[in-house]
């Protein structure tokens, strides 16, 4: 009678679809320290299917406001280098096939950092990036040249809004989603219509926008099939230039213009939280007073994201002491 041994397979045996399976719920950190076991484990780290989408919404810089001098706040060299050595195992890992980049609101990367991403992810087709304030126009330009698959933004309100959507109107063919965090005006309005006519989704949640604006893409955004304007804290001009009334509610020309969209997002209502924290901001939305995943949510289920990132502070540490 043969003895009945039952084969013990090694971890690192293990089959690689399998182990990628196990391995999708793991965050950065834990990749990192994962892949270093052996060969067969850092190519399971290195698939694709795990490195679709780089969340760092969690992930902050520690600044300090200064109103008064551009870039308007001082940034720790601490959380420069913590973002390098973080940035160092995310692309090192992800091999490239990141298509999806999130950053938080309150991280404020310098040209290095931005051209050291869009060097190593040539195929990103979502950025999320509201914190610019340190990004100089050329910075962002190379940047765009290279996402010549680009399709989505997430950007913050900028001073000259033309030449970036004009260099996403020769870089990036696929380009037809937006979505505006802060102020909106007619010459913003007016540089999107120009450069970007065929733009299909566009979000305005959560920001100030001047009726004037909101007519010019009305009235010139054929192919705009979605436009979220929820939440948002419309102003009309007045004789005086200085002052603006707001509208607490869509006049009939706004809503007939606005019914030939595929979906139109409004909502201006008093027993609104997201509502009641714009007008407490004065139109100009204090995000860092609020919930993390607040900043992350839109009503529009494209550009919206969920709960919360995989990476804490504390996470983030642990990285830059692995490298």
């Amino acid at each position: 009678m043969e003895d009945n041994k039952s084969i013990v397979r090694r971890w690192e045996d293990m089959g690689t679809d399998v182990l990628v399976k196990i391995l999708k719920d793991l965050n950065m950190v834990e990749l990192a320290s994962v892949s270093q076991v052996c060969r067969q484990w850092r190519l399971a780290c290195s698939n694709p299917f795990l490195w679709r989408t780089l969340d760092l919404g969690l992930l902050r810089s520690n600044f300090i406001q200064t109103p008064d001098v551009p870039p308007y706040i001082y940034v720790d060299d601490r959380s420069d280098r913590r973002l390098t050595q973080i940035l160092k195992v995310a692309m090192a890992l992800s091999c490239g096939s990141v298509t999806c980049m999130i950053f938080h609101f309150n991280l404020y990367m310098k040209d290095e950092h931005l051209n050291y991403i869009a060097e190593r992810s040539p195929h990103l087709k979502r950025l999320v990036m509201p914190g610019w304030n340190r990004i100089t126009k050329n910075g962002m330009s190379r940047a765009i040249r290279r996402w010549e698959e680009l399709e989505s933004m997430t950007m913050p309100t900028i001073a000259h809004p033309p030449y970036i959507m004009d260099e996403i109107s020769r870089s990036c063919k696929n380009f037809s989603q937006l979505k505006i965090m802060g102020t909106f005006d007619v010459n913003f309005a007016s540089a999107i219509a120009t450069s970007l006519p065929k733009l299909k989704v566009l979000s305005l949640r959560c920001s100030r926008i001047t009726k004037e604006a909101l007519l010019l893409l009305l009235n010139c955004m054929d192919n705009l099939e979605v436009l979220n304007i929820s939440h948002c804290l419309l102003l009309e001009s007045l004789p005086n230039p200085r002052l603006k009334k707001i509208i607490r509610e869509l006049d009939r020309t706004i809503l007939e213009k606005a019914s030939r969209f595929r979906e139109f997002f409004h909502c201006q209502r008093s027993s609104c939280v997201a509502c009641q924290r714009m007008d407490a901001d004065e139109g100009l939305m204090r995000w860092y007073r609020y919930e993390d995943w607040f900043w992350r949510q839109d009503e529009v289920s494209s550009l919206d994201l969920g709960d919360h990132g995989k990476l804490f502070d504390s996470d983030c540490e642990k990285l830059a002491t692995q490298i």
